[in-house]
């Protein structure tokens, strides 16, 4: 069922921060179990995850020729564990601790015939958070942030998806669209040429559920390589581009719920923006 981005806004985007936090470790499991038992890919691929729209959850990519998945459904913090589309067990993370998170996962894992994840150590450090030093997980505490986080993400892979059919006609093109667990971001790369992906000319365009930028969820599109900060030409409403740290439109979620048209309104904005960043690029 297609998003309503009218009930957007039910909690404030500043208020979602402590369920942004729980939700960005709950789906550090996902990831440990694909490195756990995918070939590595040099940009990191294997370890991204996808959006499930069924069930408003985070997943793994398939971990097996079954298409075996790890996920986490946002709404109520539910570890998932998946055959293809279809939900085999769950666990959920209230009151729980990470160790029988994790316990639940390897047990998940092995019915599967997969390796476990909890042995994996993550190649990048998590932000601090209580339930890293044996916390609990609190559902009941963040529930109806937890699901207003989940209908940003869904958002955020509406306007994606529908930006991936717009510019499927560049080559190489977007990318799939991936959240990455370390920074819990969910975006695509838009190739604008051919060449290693760190050279390349590209456009990232993207949704992170609050950072140290922007204490709230903002969509953002970043032109590759960086633009010049001080050259930059008007976007229209309701983003501007943000110069520190990195060079991007920007459109945060308070922005986004001011507008009449959330959702026209936004894809208006992320067009413009994309159309700037290639002219700037020269593309």
């Amino acid at each position: 069922m297609a998003l309503d981005w009218a009930i957007l806004g039910g909690v404030a985007p500043t208020d979602l921060t402590a369920a942004r936090e729980s939700a960005h470790h709950a789906a550090q499991w996902a990831t440990r179990a694909a490195r756990a038992n995918l070939v590595a890919r040099s940009d990191d691929s294997h370890s991204s995850l996808t959006w499930d729209h069924r069930h408003g959850a985070l997943v793994s990519q398939p971990l097996n020729e079954n298409e075996a998945r790890i996920g986490l459904r946002l709404f109520d913090l539910t570890l998932l564990a998946m055959n293809g589309d279809e939900i085999a067990e769950t666990k959920g993370l209230d009151g729980q601790r990470d160790s029988q998170a994790g316990l639940f996962v390897d047990e998940q894992l092995a019915r599967f015939g997969l390796k476990p994840a909890s042995p994996v150590e993550l190649p990048y450090e998590m932000p601090a958070h209580p339930v890293a030093d044996g916390a609990a997980y609190s559902v009941g505490a963040h529930g109806d942030a937890l699901a207003e986080l989940g209908r940003w993400f869904e958002a955020a892979a509406d306007m994606l998806e529908a930006q991936q059919a717009k510019l499927i006609r560049l080559s190489p093109g977007p990318s799939p669209v991936r959240c990455w667990p370390h920074h819990f971001d969910i975006a695509t790369l838009v190739g604008l040429e051919e060449g290693d992906f760190e050279a390349a000319r590209a456009i990232g365009i993207g949704m992170a559920p609050g950072d140290e930028a922007y204490a709230q969820p903002y969509f953002y599109i970043n032109p590759w390589p960086h633009l010049d900060a001080g050259d930059l030409p008007a976007l229209p409403p309701p983003g501007q581009w943000h110069r520190q740290g990195f060079v991007g439109a920007v459109a945060t979620a308070e922005q986004i719920l001011s507008l009449a048209d959330r959702r026209g309104g936004l894809m208006q904005f992320v067009d413009a923006a994309v159309a700037a960043g290639r002219q700037k690029l020269g593309v």
